[in-house]
Formats: structure tokens, C-alpha cells, sequence
């Protein structure tokens, strides 16, 4: 295993490519897939993802089409590079931590320790120990629940819940907590999109996207803002290719061009593969971060005045007077919104944005998708509720071909809330609980993932379980969060691969290695299979198709019940013992407690499983009012001060989450290196720095208290001015604790004021 080194840092730097995927793209996902397993068991993953009979891809939620409808090859690049590298053939055995030390792994990279292999066997680092070593199961669980029943409150405790977890071992886990006495239930949905749900729950009644993919292909126009699809979710590409074909439009949003919403070179079809592929955006708005409320506010305004100059020919006033409320101190607000205030803080002109509402006028079904590009911002809640507002005006809601569409980054993220993962659960949820297991679970609010992070800080928290996930690299304020795990008595982590959160530890520190997607998982009633919801709240079953990676490894649901019997013994009495023989007796209960999951079992079986109902497509609204909301948003942009950049963080190509997989970015040209920021040419000339000179990235909050990114490579690059990007997790350490969204309390990780300083002593 010590055979697998880091790739030198040498960067050298290409054009930004103006396509994406493509041949150059199946030939990266088959030259990963194959350094990391066999041709076998490549192909077995490869011809089993996403089928209605095989594996859900452990990355993305984009949505598969229809069972028949279905490549054979429904996957994308990213998709086969993940799957694969947890198919990998490399182990860590025992001997590995033997030969490495807690402190050592902590000094190697990322990339190196996710390329060692599978988890093979539990590990527990004990108090004073500088080194992991074997553990039983039993012991290690023993161990677990005894910290857990020693702890003064039971909100002392956290447990933390990543999108990779399945929708049986979520409602186990939050049943578990629940039943223990704490929501301290945070998730990856608080640190990226909390400021969704926050924003439709209150303006529509429910926190989740209102479409389909027969509405993406059907929609006259889509707006896909803030979000990268051609890296972060490829297959998103394929649904709006149908929409270019079907006589749709596109209209790009972002503060760097995209090569995906350039030009789409389709991978399964002849023509992605030798010929020119499909335009995929009419317009592309080149705005400045943090630009999107005033682009919506714009565009809002816009509307009302052609309604003006045109009564009844613009607006649905049907859908607006019998579905909604707000709407006249709205419309009162929108009439002040400042064009000096849109184009300062869009960096658009006047005629791009009357360009758009052109094409919104033309339209007759229009859908907004949105990823981090809007959620992670200090005003993420009201861009989002803008947004509502903009499609509103229309009657774009809660009608074919149109509605909201917040794009989901984790193959279960939308699942894991549905399944009761959320720190402030409604009261009717925990009613269902109690109801059907027999106790009353806890009322008052847990603990998010900032809010626990702090908890941790301070000594409020002692322990801290994470299920599936790297919690310490997903994080803001990585300092803060290091040390707020090494101040807890025990971290415990249920993983398939080893990662950076093994090797910040508390006193004690477990690591609990689990079943991948791709694992078969054979339980005392035989074998079993585990669903997933995507971002179009479709829920389907996933089958492992290979061996297991290790005999001692246990599925998630069977580290769950085990461990929940050891901490709760009879009190509430639950049958932990059937949920980890058969997973039906968790559907069957789940069907009895969440909404929509009426004969779960029976619906789950058919090919491509069901959709969950959402009332608003039926124009229902559970808000007070019991209609849909027009809100009213101050405008507001960042404030950056003279010298500073507004940063954001993102991924590379060759990432999946906070795991790189090569030190490229290729379509943004970017090769061999990490540690860069992208910059705008005139902008680097106007801060005396040159294309690439080393700087460090530095990030001041109003604590007065700087935060360093070390040694990074400016790179001139297209983003719009004023704007720069950088790789995470690498810059996490730029985002305060304290710097996050209102209202939804997600950290601001796309919108970081920072200074570039030059190093002194460059290599």
C-alpha cells in the first residue's frame, strides 16, 4: 500500500476546454475503473449502475430515466470513477496501522489515503495511543454504547449523517437517537442545502424540488444557476439535451464559464462521440458572485412593468389570486429594486438581463435548477425565495414542464432527510414515532452541523458517531473543526474507505468499517437491498452485486441495531434484532411513519420503484395560509473591500466530494496541481500580481481573526471580475464557523472575502 505516492505538484496550465465528455470522458472513467480493480469487476459495476435490478450509484442524485428508457450504460464519468474506487481490490489491513502512525496518516494527502484501499476490520485508537489496532465488533460496539450511556445528557452526543447512507439505515439511526433522547441529528444537508429547504418550506410548504425529468425535457426554458453539471452532476447534461432537441432553451448562470453547459458531447450516442455534440446554453450571464438575488429582483421587476404595459397578457393572475398570498406588498417592493444596485451587484448589463426576460416572456413553461451557487451565501434563503417569486409570476409552479428544481449533490442527501435526519423534525414526525415504537421522542431542536461543531469546541459535546462521510474535510473553519473533534472522549466512524476524519481523533476513536453500495449484504433471512430517493424524490432499490471487500465487515443497518441494543437494552422495547434480519420490517415500519411510503415493499419492488406525491404539483401548500408565498427581500450583495476578492470554493473534475481522484481539472485546464486560484486577468493586474505568482489566501472575519490558505498558484482565468475560485477541501480553512447563510445557518463557503499576498519565499 505505501506504494501508492501523492502526484507531484507541477502545474501546468491548458486553454479552458468549450466541451465536455465526450470520448476523452469514457476513456478517464475506464483508465480509473481499471488502476483500481479488475476488467471483471469493472464491467460487473459498470453494467449494473443505476439498473432498475442493480447497484444506485454512491455520487450524484440526478434521477434515472424510466425503466426501458435506461442505456445500457446510465452513468457518467464521475459515476464510474466512484463506484470503482469503492469496488477497489486494494485492503488496509491491520498491518497497515501497524505500520502507520495516527500522526503520520494525519500528514499525508487526501488522495493518498483514500487510494490505500478498503477498510477491512475495526480499528480503535485508545486513550494515549499513537497508533490504531484491531478491536471485535462486540468490543468496539461494547465500547461505543458504554460512552454513550456515561455521557450526563444524552445531548451530549452527536450523530452526524452523510448523503451516501441508505433510507433503512437513516430512519435506524435518527430512530436510534430519537429513542436515546437527542435530534442531534446533523447531516451534509446543513453545510450545502439547508438554504432550499429553508426557502421553499416557507414559500411553497415543502422543502424539496417540484419536478420531473419529463418536465426538464418538456420545459420551454431552464435556468440552471449556480451550479456546474458537467462535473458535479454529468448526467444532468442528457436531460437538458433532450431539452435543446424538444425546441427548449438553456440560460447559464454562473461566475465562471462552464465547459458542460457550453457544448454537451452525449457519450452513449454516436454523434457525442464523433461529432460536434449539442449548444447546450442560449445565454450565458457572466454575473459576479453573490449576484443572483439582484438578477432575479431584476428580472421580477421586469415582468410586473410588462404587465403594466400590457394588463392580463403577462401574469397568471389566476394561479396568483387563488394560490398565493403576499403578492401586493411584493409587488410594492419590486417596483423600487435600483438598476444601479442589479448591475453593481450582477456585473451585467441592462441589455442581458431585458435579453433574458425576453426569452422568459416567450415561455410558457419555465423551471429554475440551482445547486451550492445559491445555497452557500449569507443571502442564499432570499435568492431562493426570489426565485420562487420569479417563477410565481407565471404560474410555474405546481404545473407540467415547469416548478423548482434544487439539484442535490450525494446519491441520498433528500433521502436521509425524508427518512427523519434533520436536528428540528416537524411535530407530526415525531408524533408517527411515537404512535408506532411506543415512546415519546425528544421535542426541542438538536444540534446542526455548525451549531455541533461549536458544541465540540467548547466541551458541550463529548462524543461524536459519523455515518458514511468525511465530516472533518466537509466542514468549515477546518482548525476549529480539528480541534473540536480532538476535544471530544470518543469519535467513531462507520466507513468503507479510510479518510481525514480518522485521523482527527478524539481520547478514543473507533473506525467501524461498513458494506459499500456495491457490497452483496446477506442477512440472517438471506440477501438483502437497501433504497435511495434522488433529487426528484423518485425512491428505487439498490442490490450490491459483489463480494464483500472483507468477512468482518457489517452493513450500516447492522452496526446500527447492534449498537442501538447494546446502548438502549429494552427500554424503549424495539426489535433491533428483525430490522438487522430483514430490511422489509424496516420499510414496513417506515411506510407506517412517513408520508408517502404507504406499502413501501410492495411499490419498491417494481422495476424503478415510485415517486413520492408532492402537493405542490397539485397546487396544495402546507404553509399556515395554506397557499404558496410571495416574499419580499431587501436587496443585498457582498460587501468587498478594496483589494479583496469574493471567493468561492468548488470542485475539480477529478473530484467526488472532498475526495480528489487525480490532481487535474480538465475541463477548466487545470493539471497537476491543487493548491490555485482562478483569478480574472484584469483583476490580478489590478492587485500587482501575475499570472502565476505564489500567494497565500488570506480570509479576514469580523473577529478580526485571519484565516491562511498557504501556497497557491494564481491563475488568470474567466471568472467574472472580482470573483475568484479555489478547490476545497483545501480552502475550508477560509470559511469562519460564524460566517453562514441566515435564516439556515449553512456556511458561506461561495461567498469568502479574501486578500491574495504574495509569498515571500516562493519555491
Amino acid at each position: 500500500m505505501s506504494s501508492i505516492e501523492d502526484p507531484v505538484d507541477d502545474l501546468r496550465v491548458t486553454p479552458p476546454k468549450t466541451w465536455a465528455t465526450g470520448l476523452p470522458a469514457v476513456t478517464h472513467a475506464l483508465e480509473y475503473s481499471l488502476g483500481q480493480t479488475s476488467p471483471r469487476r469493472t464491467a460487473l459495476t459498470l453494467l449494473n449502475i443505476n439498473q432498475a435490478k442493480g447497484i444506485d450509484c454512491p455520487g450524484c442524485a440526478w434521477p434515472e430515466p424510466a425503466p426501458g428508457k435506461r442505456h445500457m450504460n446510465e452513468y457518467c464519468e464521475n459515476g464510474a470513477k466512484h463506484i470503482n474506487d469503492e469496488a477497489t481490490s486494494r485492503r488496509i489491513t491491520r498491518d497497515f496501522f501497524r505500520e502507520y502512525s495516527v500522526a503520520e496518516l494525519d500528514r499525508r494527502s487526501d488522495y493518498w489515503l483514500n487510494q490505500q484501499g478498503r477498510l477491512t476490520e475495526p480499528m480503535v485508537k485508545r486513550p494515549g495511543a499513537t497508533h490504531y489496532e484491531p478491536i471485535g465488533w462486540d468490543e468496539a460496539l461494547e465500547l461505543l454504547a458504554r460512552e454513550l450511556k456515561g455521557l450526563d445528557s444524552p445531548d451530549e452526543a452527536l450523530f452526524y449523517v452523510s448523503g451516501r447512507l441508505n433510507n433503512e439505515a437513516a430512519f435506524l439511526l435518527q430512530l436510534f437517537a430519537r429513542a436515546y433522547g437527542t435530534n442531534n441529528l446533523p447531516d451534509c444537508s446543513n453545510m450545502c442545502h439547508e438554504s432550499s429547504g429553508s426557502a421553499l418550506h416557507e414559500t411553497l410548504g415543502i422543502g424539496k424540488g417540484s419536478v420531473s425529468l419529463d418536465d426538464i425535457h418538456n420545459a420551454d426554458l431552464v435556468f440552471v444557476v449556480g451550479q456546474n453539471p458537467g462535473t458535479n452532476h454529468p448526467r444532468m447534461l442528457s436531460a437538458l439535451e433532450v431539452t435543446k432537441r424538444n425546441g427548449g432553451q438553456v440560460v447559464a448562470v454562473n461566475t465562471l464559464p462552464e465547459a458542460g453547459l457550453m457544448r454537451f458531447k452525449h457519450p452513449q450516442k454516436a454523434r457525442g462521440l464523433v461529432g460536434r455534440g449539442t449548444p447546450i446554453a442560449d445565454q450565458f450571464l457572466h454575473i459576479r458572485a453573490g449576484g443572483d438575488l439582484a438578477l432575479f429582483q431584476a428580472l421580477n421587476r421586469l415582468l410586473l412593468e410588462a404587465e403594466d404595459a400590457a394588463p392580463g397578457t403577462v401574469l397568471d393572475h389566476a394561479f396568483i389570486d387563488g394560490c398565493t398570498t403576499g403578492f401586493e406588498a411584493f409587488a410594492a417592493q419590486a417596483a423600487k429594486t435600483s438598476w444601479d444596485d442589479v448591475l453593481a451587484a450582477t456585473g451585467l448589463s441592462r441589455e442581458e438581463i431585458e435579453t433574458v426576460c425576453d426569452r422568459v416572456l416567450r415561455s410558457e413553461k419555465i423551471i429554475v435548477c440551482w445547486a451550492m451557487g445559491l445555497t452557500q451565501h449569507k443571502h442564499g434563503v432570499p435568492t431562493i425565495r426570489e426565485v420562487v417569486n420569479f417563477l410565481m409570476l407565471r404560474g410555474n409552479i405546481g404545473r407540467p414542464g415547469a416548478g423548482v428544481c434544487p439539484v442535490r449533490g450525494h446519491s441520498n442527501v433528500q433521502g436521509d432527510r425524508t427518512m427523519g435526519v434533520w436536528e428540528r423534525m416537524p411535530q407530526e414526525f415525531l408524533d408517527s414515532l411515537e404512535r408506532e415504537f411506543g415512546f415519546t421522542p425528544p421535542a426541542h431542536h438538536g444540534l446542526d452541523a455548525v451549531n455541533g461543531i461549536r458544541a465540540m469546541y467548547e466541551g458541550r459535546a463529548k462524543v461524536f458517531l459519523g455515518v458514511a462521510g468525511n465530516f472533518v474535510r466537509a466542514t468549515p473553519d477546518s482548525a476549529v473543526t480539528e480541534e473540536a473533534m480532538r476535544n471530544c472522549r470518543l469519535t467513531a466512524h462507520v466507513s468503507t474507505k479510510l479518510n481525514r476524519s480518522h485521523t482527527v481523533c478524539g481520547d478514543t476513536a473507533l473506525i467501524l468499517p461498513t458494506l459499500g453500495r456495491s457490497d452483496r449484504d446477506v442477512q440472517a433471512t438471506g440477501e438483502q437491498f437497501v433504497t435511495v430517493e434522488d433529487s426528484m424524490s423518485d425512491v428505487h432499490a439498490s442490490r450490491g452485486k459483489l463480494p464483500p471487500a472483507s468477512p468482518h465487515l457489517l452493513s450500516e443497518v447492522a452496526i446500527i441495531s447492534r449498537l442501538a441494543r447494546r446502548t438502549l437494552g429494552d427500554t424503549p422495547p424495539l426489535p433491533w434484532e428483525e430490522f438487522e434480519a430483514d430490511y422489509g420490517t424496516i420499510r414496513d415500519r417506515i411506510s407506517r411513519v412517513v408520508p408517502g411510503f404507504e406499502d413501501f415493499n410492495a411499490r419498491v419492488a417494481r422495476p424503478g420503484g415510485f415517486t413520492l406525491p408532492n402537493p405542490v404539483n397539485s397546487r396544495v401548500f402546507r404553509t399556515p395560509s395554506g397557499k404558496a408565498v410571495f416574499t419580499c427581500n431587501e436587496f443585498t450583495m457582498p460587501h468587498v473591500p478594496k483589494g479583496h476578492l469574493l471567493l468561492q470554493t468548488l470542485r475539480s473534475h477529478d473530484q467526488w466530494n472532498t475526495v480528489w481522484y487525480a490532481p487535474n481539472d480538465r475541463y477548466r485546464g487545470i493539471h497537476n496541481a491543487r493548491r490555485v486560484v482562478l483569478v480574472n486577468p484584469a483583476d490580478l493586474e489590478a492587485l500587482g500580481i501575475a499570472d502565476g505568482d505564489e500567494v497565500d489566501l488570506v480570509s479576514v472575519w469580523h473577529d478580526g481573526r485571519e484565516r491562511r490558505a498557504e501556497d497557491f498558484r494564481a491563475v488568470g482565468y474567466p471568472t467574472s471580475r472580482g470573483s475568484a475560485a479555489s478547490y476545497y477541501p483545501e480552502t475550508n480553512v477560509l470559511v469562519p464557523l460564524d460566517s453562514v447563510a441566515d435564516i439556515s445557518n449553512c456556511p458561506t463557503s461561495k461567498g469568502v472575502v479574501v486578500r491574495l499576498e504574495p509569498v515571500r519565499n516562493p519555491r
